[in-house]
């Protein structure tokens, strides 16, 4: 066979993974018969691509000695064969990352977090999430202002957050988790006097700094006419009943943010109550997430459905 040399900047561009693949097989094999065999191809498909392949590189990539003996490599088939082993390795090892992907084994997930879920929700999630996913990395950030939260969403900063309040952006899909209801906490030594909201003017009242939950509380006060004393302001969860537990007010609270264990403070229904926060997770429409992104959503959903439920534990 007489093949015309090709020595140019292009002379590879027309290979394909094929041609590799049977160079290593007939290189394997010494045979084109035996190669075909290992490819699950005919014979005469195998000859086609080294054909295919001296082509391109217009040279011989085997000696055809004919007769029982093995075909050989020339000094190019050897030097291709070098390149395709590495090129070939890289393409499975290429696929078993993608499979890996596809399985949720490998990876980053980026969450967003407020403090009252990172404190009873996420690490059950997380606890789960990586039993099931060890070589998967989860990255979690917290901020109590949906806001902020909302725009890294949008801008991929991070990948699902946990927010309150549907955000009424069509950029953004959202999974409800739970309704969390507002509650009354007062300490254990102010239990016998039982208040409803409209009895709250004048009372201490220990509280959060200005935030959505605080707002939402805020408008039910004043639509009872209630004037709070606001004695203590935090973002503190824990510090906001600690104040509570030691006698210095009551507090508003979202259930979920409650020490339930805590013996120094008890919890009681509001009346009118402050409508329930609604927690979601979010996502941002259209980006494509790992698959494991679902299956967190799905963890969180069910650890949700397991929370406790203030109606459950406090009567009215």
């Amino acid at each position: 066979m007489v093949i015309v040399l090709a020595y140019d900047d292009g002379m590879l561009q027309d290979i394909d993974l094929r041609q590799l693949r049977a160079l290593q097989a007939v290189a394997a094999e010494g045979s084109f018969g035996r190669a075909a065999e290992r490819l699950g191809f005919t014979q005469s498909a195998i000859s086609q691509q080294i054909a295919a392949l001296e082509r391109a590189v217009g040279d011989k990539v085997f000696d055809r000695p004919g007769g029982p003996r093995k075909v050989e490599l020339t000094p190019i088939g050897g030097v291709l064969l070098r390149h395709a082993i590495v090129m070939l390795g890289q393409l499975r090892t290429a696929e078993d990352e993608l499979r890996s992907l596809r399985a949720g084994e490998v990876g980053r997930l980026v969450v967003g977090s407020f403090q009252s879920v990172s404190v009873k929700v996420l690490p059950l999630v997380i606890g789960k999430f990586r039993a099931e996913r060890p070589g998967l990395t989860v990255r979690c950030e917290e901020t109590d202002d949906n806001d902020e939260m909302i725009q890294r969403l949008l801008a991929d900063d991070i990948d699902l957050t946990f927010l309150i309040g549907d955000p009424g952006n069509d950029a953004i899909e959202t999974t409800t988790m739970m309704n969390d209801p507002f509650v009354l906490v007062s300490s254990v030594a102010e239990e016998r006097v039982r208040l409803g909201v409209g009895d709250l003017g004048g009372v201490p009242m220990i509280t959060q700094q200005p935030c959505a939950c605080q707002e939402a509380i805020d408008v039910v006060l004043r639509e009872r006419g209630v004037e709070p004393d606001y004695v203590f302001r935090t973002n503190d969860n824990a510090a906001v009943q600690a104040m509570v537990r030691a006698g210095m007010g009551r507090a508003i609270m979202p259930f979920l943010a409650v020490e339930q264990s805590d013996p120094g403070v008890v919890m009681t229904a509001l009346s009118p109550e402050v409508p329930p926060r609604q927690i979601l997770i979010a996502r941002r429409r259209g980006r494509t997430l790992l698959p494991a992104a679902d299956r967190f959503i799905e963890i969180a959903a069910e650890i949700c459905r397991s929370m406790p439920r203030f109606e459950e534990l406090v009567a009215p």
